[in-house]
């Protein structure tokens, strides 16, 4: 049975949920992960429809569509990846001018270091003139080899309960309005 919580708030006849958008690209699972605890930390709050879509899946529509945003990628060559930008990419014009001042956060999932793909997620945001709500969250796996690299991850407790919080706290302030 999923879990959708929001249908009980609209359901007795309280304001329209708030809804979540939660878009992410994984070739390894490191990613898809993190986003999944973000997921997770969003629906314990009442009030908030979540939708966790792969980028390939995700269109513009979705986007116009939801309150919130969370961008989630692991950083390929210094860069998100090609997935992630593809999304942004398809959904750019039709969401510029339409997107102003919605709140977004930023899951990266790093081999070493994370901080180019925020840069990045930063300018895009800068663009469709989003609100960050956090400071970029970067889970570094150390992976350095091309084994590593390529091999599939697993995110540890201690990282995937910060991208619940971080979905959790994004859910509270689209119900509460502080975003």
């Amino acid at each position: 049975m999923c879990r959708q919580p929001w249908r009980l708030v609209y359901a007795a006849g309280m304001s329209e949920p708030k809804s979540l958008l939660i878009v992410y690209h994984s070739m390894t699972g490191g990613t898809r992960q993190m986003a999944e605890a973000a997921r997770r930390g969003a629906l314990s709050e009442p009030g908030v429809k979540v939708q966790l879509l792969h980028a390939a899946q995700a269109s513009p529509d979705e986007l116009l569509a939801a309150d919130g945003l969370i961008l989630a990628t692991p950083e390929n060559l210094a860069a998100i990846s090609g997935q992630l930008k593809d999304f942004i990419d398809r959904s750019y014009y039709a969401a510029l001018d339409h997107l102003n001042g919605r709140p977004y956060a930023s899951l990266i999932c790093a081999g070493s270091d994370g901080h180019n793909a925020a840069r990045q997620i930063e300018r895009i945001a800068t663009g469709w003139r989003l609100k960050a709500i956090a400071e970029p969250l970067i889970v570094c796996t150390h992976a350095q080899t091309t084994q590593a690299i390529l091999a599939p991850k697993h995110i540890d407790a201690e990282d995937l309960a910060r991208c619940e919080a971080l979905g959790e706290a994004m859910a509270a302030g689209l119900v509460l309005g502080v975003f």
